[in-house]
């Protein structure tokens, strides 16, 4: 049975290099990685190569819950495209494009079956925005 895709985008104030940067940089990852104020990437690590892994650590800020997000890279063209798998075997696809000084973040991931649709965007959108608004002004 196929898994059903969810879609995620935002236009970033920012041009494609600084966009790519921020999104594959542990030390920039650790800073904008977080759904809500509440919490928090404390640890990233990023070997961004086809075959390569990425792991981080989400935790909420009072130390109440935590865990791992990670997968493995299956496709990657600088400053265009990510593809990788999830350690749970789901597919995410990243795309960048470059429109003058603006960057277009294109996520589209395979929903998982714990948690309804709206509620993965809305979490999936909402760290995608906390990464637009940490680039625009860093």
């Amino acid at each position: 049975m196929e898994k059903t895709k969810i879609t995620v985008k935002s236009s970033v104030n920012a041009p494609l290099a600084k966009v790519w940067d921020y999104w594959n940089a542990p030390e920039h990852i650790t800073k904008w990685n977080s759904a809500s104020p509440d919490w928090h990437t404390p640890k990233s690590e990023n070997d961004l190569r086809v075959g390569g892994r990425f792991t981080a650590r989400m935790e909420a800020k009072d130390g109440s819950f935590g865990f791992d997000f990670g997968g493995t890279y299956d496709e990657v063209v600088p400053h265009e495209k990510i593809s990788y798998t999830m350690d749970d075997g789901r597919k995410t696809d990243i795309t960048f494009v470059s429109e003058g000084n603006e960057t277009k973040v294109i996520e589209t991931f395979e929903a998982e079956d714990t948690n309804p649709i709206e509620m993965q965007q809305g979490g999936w959108q909402a760290i995608l925005d906390n990464f637009k608004k940490y680039t625009e002004t860093n």
